[in-house]
């Protein structure tokens, strides 16, 4: 009961003498956090937004492409030479 009484007076000197703002604490802590998903993002090496969605349209075509050669393949009657 002692320790826990002595922590709570020390917090509430801190709150009183304004060291801690619940404002500038969290807006810390999300800095902190945009930082490391930024270590990480980098050292995975993954693409922006952006970027995925330009190369997903690209995949998105060439699956098209793909489609209408494999259709156009199978029309196509190979005549035998004489």
């Amino acid at each position: 009961m002692k320790n826990s009484k002595f922590v709570i007076d020390r917090l509430a000197k801190l709150v009183e003498q304004g060291l801690i703002s619940s404002k500038d604490l969290t807006n810390e802590l999300v800095s902190i956090l945009r930082s490391k998903r930024d270590e990480i993002i980098f050292k995975m090496k993954l693409t922006s937004k952006d970027e995925f969605e330009v190369l997903a349209k690209r995949v998105e075509n060439l699956e098209k492409q793909l489609d209408l050669f494999k259709k156009n393949k199978k029309k196509i009657k190979r005549v035998k030479k004489s």
